[in-house]
């Protein structure tokens, strides 16, 4: 799409900021007002349209989407997203351990996952069945209910990030670190690839693994910036 305005400006309406074009508010694809928590968003989302040249590109706007998801699927459709989100409950990555036979695998998962469960134990007091291998094991029924609840409780601008927070990271454990400010994206990032980058340590680079690896860092933290934003 070429890009049609050439002003971007935001404004108070109601309880939210609108984004305008030419003073025109923003409309989502659902005919939503494009208008958000805070100014902080507004403004990110604003510079995004800003800096558009002669053609729109969609993919360097990655806060617009996410606002749009807010408002047109969230907004909408909140109770099957949340669902979506707080599957990963019975089955986050964090679960899961290497096979038996694996023991420095093993060892390594320990060190650096336990910490995070840790955490997540004492602040939902909750408890993780851990698993060695893929095959399913189920939660605990208090496990999966706190932190069902726990995604509930959030606003629609904080779960819009997070269902793109679990499904690129694999767990709800880390995306509820960020949620709670207790992880940032630089610490949490390197966990949740921690057994790519293991093989990659015992048997080297893959240049296609890592250039996708590196798109969904960049969706991460884009991700964790607007959960930031919507909330300052």
């Amino acid at each position: 799409m070429k890009r049609f305005y050439n002003d971007v400006s935001v404004s108070p309406s109601g309880d939210a900021i609108a984004i305008l074009l030419d003073g025109r508010p923003m409309k989502t694809p659902q005919r939503n007002a494009l208008a958000v928590p805070n100014s902080a968003l507004a403004d990110a989302i604003a510079a995004e349209w800003a800096v558009q040249e002669e053609d729109i590109v969609p993919a360097s706007m990655p806060l617009t989407a996410l606002a749009q998801g807010a408002l047109d699927q969230v907004g909408r459709e909140r109770a099957r997203i949340v669902g979506r989100i707080a599957a990963f409950a019975d089955s986050d990555m964090l679960y899961y351990r290497a096979d038996e036979g694996q023991q420095a695998l093993i060892d390594h998962q320990a060190d650096h996952w336990d910490p995070l469960l840790e955490w997540a134990r004492q602040r939902y007091d909750v408890g993780f069945n851990l698993i060695h291998g893929i095959r399913y094991q189920a939660q605990p029924e208090e496990t999966v209910a706190r932190l069902t609840a726990a995604v509930e409780a959030q606003p629609d601008f904080v779960v819009a990030p997070m269902l793109s927070l679990v499904g690129l990271s694999g767990s709800l454990v880390a995306t509820l670190g960020l949620v709670e400010q207790r992880y940032d994206t630089a610490t949490l990032w390197p966990l949740v690839n921690l057994e790519e980058l293991w093989q990659e340590q015992q048997w080297g680079r893959d240049d296609q693994a890592v250039a996708l690896r590196d798109r969904k860092q960049a969706e991460f933290e884009a991700a964790a910036r607007f959960l930031d934003l919507s909330r300052t």
